[in-house]
């Protein structure tokens, strides 16, 4: 089936399914982590063979070569740059020989700087993507696809270097950093058109991303006359589960979202980073028997609501949570920083918070790896303009041992002593991948000297001036299978000096009633997690895609009457979310309220409902 145009007219009238993910599948049936994966087209072809043959027999029709790191400039890493055509042509073979005659093989190739900070364009790019380009042409593949593009101009430039080379349909897909942008800040839309001027057959998104944030960039993106569409999201975000790095999407969530991009027009589904066969069997079962609907690209933004006009003076009691959270009901609100340089709606909402009786804002350091402004500069400007208590975060993820010590002695300086030491999302899915994800130590090793300093001495044993006094919490994640083995957790960070525990949030009472009687014992006072839903999008989202959340079957038919989000969809949760804070009270004085997407006023009613005594 290398017919140059089998594939774009089998479009007109035909989904097709796209395979899973290469790498994360071969480290799952036990490849180690660091290994060359594409190297193993030589060493172990039966592997490779046997892996297109499962995503086929899964559903998968359009199969992508084991190639993605195979270039020049990838495999110099591995001492491996002169092997470039015998591993492309390889992989080509290869995945011809694992699936039927009703597939495509599309030749896999990516960013050259995928792993750097500063994409930049290098010389020689151009003779990077032809020589691997060419290989995979020799071996027979029926078109390119070329995937995880994080920087538009490279992509441009390797989709206008190989156009002229081959009449074989090409797939130019984007990674995003965040919904509807790409890395440089332009618009999805602005970058599929400049694709399609540029010879793309098909254009689409891929990696970095779940489904339900692809989803979204669709549904605000404007998509060029006639241009057909491709997503691959990875299979969920990834983060750390039970102390393993992992993906939280199940395979009936992405048949369920497959439905879903159907729906917005899109013609290839596949899967990306911790999708399996299993999930593509998912996909290929929602799309059965379906044919493509036409594309509908959304209409202009409309104009965002007014922000209200709030008091900004009031007053906060003094002394720390662990003192307070002994004699009466109190509430932490997380209020994550700002992503640009403006704090002017972050002050009123701080202020909002303030005014309805928030004992403390907590605020995240760099939470799911997203680049924010400072929360010790933050903190500052909020201590030092209303007078609130600031409880920041700590990651272990972006400082070293040096760099948290200064972090820690600057916060300590300015007076914010409480904070919460957690072990931090892996950089490489944030919106800087390039970046390093640091983890000199643990958060049990951090909270261990945070307590040595508290005790007068430095992280390198050296004696100080003057002791610490900070207030050190820790998280707890109850939505694991080995309760347990969490349970076990929780007692170590408090051995090693916790002062009070933030946990996740909860959704349902036998959770709550699970939390507190499994806590009885314990020295430390515990914040019981809740956050508000949004929208049915904004609860599937969570339990199905964010690690450390998961959902109840009632929360989740209660918001399912609120597909689209708004006011009415926000009601709902809020009163969900009371009903859980009224459940909450019977057992614990310490609330944790998480404010999401920056909807202050509900946490701030939420705070009100708790002050009040549910009255």
């Amino acid at each position: 089936m290398s017919n140059n145009s089998a594939l774009r007219e089998h479009l007109q009238g035909h989904m097709v399914v796209g395979d899973g993910a290469m790498a994360t599948w071969l480290h799952q049936q036990g490849v180690p982590i660091g290994w060359c994966c594409e190297e193993l087209n030589l060493s172990r072809p039966e592997l490779i063979r046997d892996t297109h043959r499962q995503y086929y027999e899964a559903g998968a029709r359009l199969i992508e070569t084991n190639t993605f790191g195979a270039n020049r400039d990838a495999l110099a890493r591995f001492e491996m740059a002169d092997s470039v055509y015998r591993i492309n042509w390889k992989a080509a073979l290869l995945a011809r020989e694992g699936v039927g005659p009703d597939a495509w093989v599309m030749g896999s190739m990516t960013a050259l700087n995928a792993r750097r900070i500063r994409h930049e364009v290098l010389p020689g790019h151009r003779e990077i993507f032809v020589e691997q380009a060419e290989a995979l042409l020799a071996g027979g593949v029926d078109g390119l696809i070329l995937e995880t593009f994080l920087d538009l101009e490279e992509l441009l430039l390797a989709l206008e270097t190989l156009r002229p080379r081959t009449a074989l349909p090409i797939i130019a897909q984007l990674a995003c950093m965040e919904v509807g942008k790409t890395r440089d800040g332009r618009s999805i839309t602005e970058a599929f058109r400049l694709l399609a001027d540029a010879g793309a057959d098909i254009v689409g998104l891929n990696c970095r991303l779940g489904p339900a944030e692809l989803l979204r960039t669709l549904e605000e993106t404007v998509v060029p006359p006639d241009m057909s569409l491709s997503v691959f999201p990875n299979a969920g975000r990834l983060g750390i589960m039970e102390g393993e790095f992992g993906y939280t999407s199940s395979p009936a969530y992405f048949g369920d979202q497959a439905r879903s991009f159907h729906a917005q027009g899109v013609l290839i589904i596949g899967g990306c980073c911790g999708t399996t066969p299993d999930h593509i069997r998912a996909v290929s079962a929602a799309l059965k028997d379906l044919t493509p609907l036409p594309r509908t690209n959304p209409e202009a933004p409309s104009a965002p609501e007014p922000m209200p006009q709030i008091s900004l003076v009031s007053s906060l009691e003094t002394g720390s949570i662990t003192g307070k959270v002994k004699e009466r009901p109190t509430v932490l609100v997380e209020f994550d920083p700002p992503r640009d340089l403006d704090i002017e709606r972050y002050m009123i909402g701080a202020a909002s918070l303030q005014d309805a009786g928030a004992d403390a804002i907590t605020m995240a350091d760099n939470s799911l790896a997203q680049t924010r402004m400072s929360n010790l500069a933050l903190g500052a400007i909020v201590k030092m303009r209303l007078g609130i208590d600031p409880l920041v975060h700590i990651a272990c993820r972006d400082r070293n041992l040096i760099g948290q010590q200064s972090h820690l002695m600057g916060l300590h300086a300015l007076g914010i002593r409480q904070i919460l030491v957690i072990t931090g999302d892996p950089a490489r899915y944030g919106d800087l991948p390039g970046a390093s994800s640091v983890f000199d130590v643990s958060s049990f090793d951090l909270i261990r000297m945070v307590k040595q300093l508290n005790a007068g001495i430095s992280f390198s044993g050296q004696p100080l001036r003057e002791r610490g006094r900070f207030v050190v919490g820790a998280a707890f994640n109850p939505h694991v299978v080995n309760l347990a083995g969490a349970f076990k957790r929780l007692e170590k960070k408090i051995e090693a000096g916790a002062d009070f525990i933030l946990t996740q949030p909860v959704y349902d009472r036998e959770a709550i009633e699970m939390i507190a009687e499994r806590t009885r014992h314990l020295p430390v006072p515990i914040f019981i997690g809740i956050m508000p839903l949004t929208s049915a999008r904004n609860a599937q989202f969570l339990h199905n895609e964010v690690p450390g959340i998961r959902l109840t079957d009632a929360a989740l038919l209660r918001m399912a009457k609120y597909p689209v989000p708004g006011p009415d969809a926000r009601r709902e949760g809020l009163d969900l979310a009371r009903e859980l804070v009224d459940a909450a009270r019977e057992h614990f004085r310490g609330f944790y309220l998480m404010t999401p997407f920056s909807y202050y006023e509900l946490t701030a009613e939420l705070t009100r409902h708790i002050k009040d005594g549910g009255g």
